[in-house]
């Protein structure tokens, strides 16, 4: 997730492949996340389970706050920047998403970072007490997102440079992101069914 987070280099690595400093890069991230891990400060590699009733009311640790709010820029913003440049291509025949995402990247995620850094997010919040729900719209964006971009990626590699296709990418692109966030609400998907008061998490 952190080392996808320079959108605009994202882009470019999917566009032109690994150079030298999408290599360094993917080091730091890997060195620092590694160090994070091995000291329990990333989610889900505590040594025992922060969260054992997602309604208690438990002070958000500072390493949770600062992953699920990157986390939830990437999702964001690439679905955002995604569709939009579909759309863009599909009403006027032309291509502009890597302009859109050199000029837009930062514009959209740094609101979003803003909201996590007073709290303001899903899963950010200062206390724990609301995540039985919270992690829903979390988890379910996650699966949208980590379905959708995919296929978006082989449709682009695989389909022709055509009007049509662009049409056909974006109906499936933004069909799957509908009926996963779909899904998602109806609790159909791992992580995405509610914690009701009493239940523990670990019965998830």
């Amino acid at each position: 997730m952190f080392f996808i987070a320079p959108g605009p280099s994202t882009f470019a690595l999917f566009e032109r492949g690994f150079d030298g400093p999408k290599l360094a890069w993917l080091g730091i991230v890997l060195l620092c996340t590694g160090i994070a891990a091995v000291r329990g400060r990333l989610p889900g590699v505590e040594p025992r389970p922060y969260i054992i009733r997602f309604v208690e009311d438990r002070p958000n640790p500072l390493y949770r706050r600062v992953c699920y709010t990157f986390a939830w820029s990437v999702v964001i913003v690439f679905a955002a920047l995604n569709v939009a440049g579909l759309a863009y291509a599909v009403s006027t025949g032309e291509w502009r998403l890597k302009q859109m995402y050199e000029y837009g990247y930062l514009p959209l995620a740094i609101p979003i970072w803003i909201l996590g850094a007073f709290g303001l997010l899903p899963r950010v919040k200062p206390s724990t007490q609301g995540e039985g729900t919270e992690r829903r719209y979390f988890y379910g964006g996650v699966w949208a997102c980590c379905i959708a971009q995919p296929i978006l990626g082989v449709l682009w590699k695989t389909l022709p440079r055509t009007h049509e296709a662009d049409v056909i990418k974006l109906i499936i692109f933004s069909g799957i992101l509908t009926t996963v966030a779909w899904m998602a609400w109806r609790g159909m998907l791992p992580r995405t069914r509610p914690i009701v008061p009493g239940e523990l998490a670990i019965s998830d």
